[in-house]
């Protein structure tokens, strides 16, 4: 990926029971670009990982980058890494900010935040409470000790703002009929957290008549159980080269046989690294790195996850 930014670890805090927050600075003499609440950026790691996070800052100060990082005891060794090896004053690289996850300006918000997924909600509150927007923040974790930004939270937003939900506290367990039936008719739901509390959050809010365009998600991982596919081939452009991809077979795992070397990081079409050019063909998108309007253009794909519609992809390498 081009256009990486440096940036220095300028602080390290526990913010919560197995969650790290990290405050990012540019290098002296240099600038942060300006972000929207829900974005995201991708953090490489000294040792080459790259992996995506939230920003979780104040909306508006570009001198430093918040990100709050979970430790994923069962993940692929990113956060981990942030957890032993990440300090004060270690250097990184950042991309700019992305966001796909962005809120519907002016309009009443119903916002659930599952655990970790609390890192863009928090973001996005603040802006909304800083702007007079109606809102209600709908914070689950499993025990109090899980909650991070409990002081920011209390010293920027009124109590009946906030709604905190325990897994261990029966009594506060979160009543997803009441909560919608009590919204807004025009407020638009906004979550983020596990699959599975995201599966449970949408549904609800489906089953009780929202429509699509009023629910809006933020993946931290790919969904799983995904149709294998058909088989499809890809032709190199330029060379004539045919690679064929068996179903159930990654593209850039059928690329990487055939000695075709594709960037990889995330492989769950995340963060966009294996982003290739599409010349031919329709693809079969499969990643939560495009947008909509990304996607419909059908002149790139995520090699790691997406597939063909067609009986063949003609990609430029």
């Amino acid at each position: 990926m081009n256009g990486w930014i440096s940036v220095r670890v300028a602080e390290r805090r526990e913010e919560a029971e197995g969650i790290v927050g990290l405050v990012l600075a540019p290098l002296p003499g240099a600038s942060l670009p300006p972000y929207e609440p829900g974005a995201h950026i991708d953090l490489k790691m000294p040792n080459g990982m790259i992996r995506q996070y939230s920003l979780c800052g104040q909306v508006g100060d570009t001198t430093v980058y918040e990100l709050g990082i979970l430790l994923e005891t069962a993940g692929r060794g990113g956060s981990r890494h942030v957890h032993e090896q990440v300090n004060v004053g270690d250097m990184l690289d950042i991309s700019a900010p992305r966001n796909l996850f962005a809120l519907v300006p002016g309009e009443p918000a119903l916002l659930f935040a599952g655990g970790i997924g609390i890192t863009p909600i928090i973001a996005m509150a603040d802006h909304l409470a800083r702007s007079g927007t109606p809102y209600a923040l709908h914070y689950c974790a499993r025990t109090h000790a899980r909650i991070a930004f409990r002081e920011r939270i209390a010293h920027s937003h009124a109590p009946h703002h906030v709604h905190y939900h325990f897994d261990d506290v029966p009594q506060t367990r979160l009543d997803m009929a009441r909560v919608l039936a009590e919204a807004d008719p025009q407020a638009h739901l906004y979550a983020c957290g596990p699959a599975g509390f995201m599966d449970f959050v949408i549904g609800a809010a489906r089953a009780a008549g929202w429509p699509e365009a009023r629910l809006h998600v933020e993946h931290f991982s790919a969904p799983e159980g995904q149709d294998p596919g058909d088989a499809f081939e890809i032709e190199i452009a330029g060379t004539g080269q045919i690679v064929p991809v068996a179903s159930g077979q990654s593209a850039a795992t059928a690329l990487a046989e055939a000695g075709i070397e594709v960037p990889l990081s995330c492989e769950q079409g995340i963060c966009g690294t294996c982003l290739t050019t599409v010349l031919a063909g329709v693809p079969d998108h499969r990643d939560m790195y495009l947008s909509a309007a990304e996607q419909a253009a059908n002149d790139c794909f995520t090699p790691c996850c997406s597939r063909a519609r067609t009986p063949r992809l003609v990609i430029e390498i």
